[in-house]
């Protein structure tokens, strides 16, 4: 009995760091931006992702191009199991050439961390590479004529399991038929483009950042993906 009231006083206080945007864990600071991550991914995929970033980079008559500084094109772990779609980049990550680099990028990491995961094991990006003007969502037509390239991202990445954040990634690659607080949390088997992938929905962090009493149900999300990351055995990296 005595055991059972320390496991369930941790995962408690596990559960208030999270809610209020502590680091978990440890007392070590995260390191965000590893220049060097220890993968061996092929040559064919990092030869593909520098031909898909091209390709991308040299779209034309393009609002989103046009208006942002540079492609925001992806983070992480190219041999990672695990990706994260996000809608897009915003003014931090439009200046620094990275995704979710703000205030929803810092509390990205840190629900990662929770889950014992951080930028050198997964691999991140946007449902389109460009910053939208003055952070609007994307229009249904940009969406569309952006998805090409990212289920070419996702088919050189590969994932095993693919972490939706926001209603913009689930219309994207799930569809408009249900809205993201139904469809959070719940496994969905998938094709898309030419490989089969796990795919789970949950809350934005921005939206998290502005709703934080839905922390609770972004926290069972996270649990879930940990629990199929054991299911699939999945190895992390880094």
């Amino acid at each position: 009995m005595k055991n059972k009231l320390i496991i369930k006083n941790t995962k408690s206080k596990f559960y208030h760091k999270l809610l209020n945007n502590e680091v978990v864990y440890d007392k070590k600071p995260l390191k965000r931006y590893k220049q060097n991550i220890t993968s061996v991914y092929s040559k064919d995929k990092f030869k593909n992702l520098d031909l898909l970033k091209n390709k991308i980079n040299s779209i034309k008559n393009c609002e989103l191009k046009n208006s942002a500084q540079q492609i925001v094109f992806s983070d992480g772990n190219p041999d990672a199991k695990v990706m994260i779609i996000g809608e897009g980049p915003g003014a931090n990550e439009d200046k620094e050439g990275k995704p979710f680099v703000g205030r929803a990028g810092k509390l990205l990491d840190k629900m990662l961390q929770a889950i014992k995961l951080s930028r050198n094991n997964v691999y991140i990006s946007n449902v389109v590479n460009f910053r939208p003007p003055l952070n609007r969502r994307p229009t249904d037509a940009e969406i569309n004529r952006y998805l090409p390239f990212l289920t070419n991202h996702i088919e050189i990445i590969s994932p095993k399991i693919l972490l939706l954040l926001g209603s913009t990634a689930l219309n994207a690659l799930v569809g408009n038929e249900i809205v993201i607080s139904k469809a959070r949390g719940k496994w969905i088997k998938k094709k898309i483009g030419k490989i089969n992938t796990e795919v789970i929905a949950s809350f934005h962090p921005a939206f998290l950042m502005r709703q934080p009493e839905q922390k609770k149900y972004a926290w069972e999300d996270l649990k879930m993906v940990r629990k199929k990351i054991s299911e699939l055995k999945i190895k992390l990296n880094g």
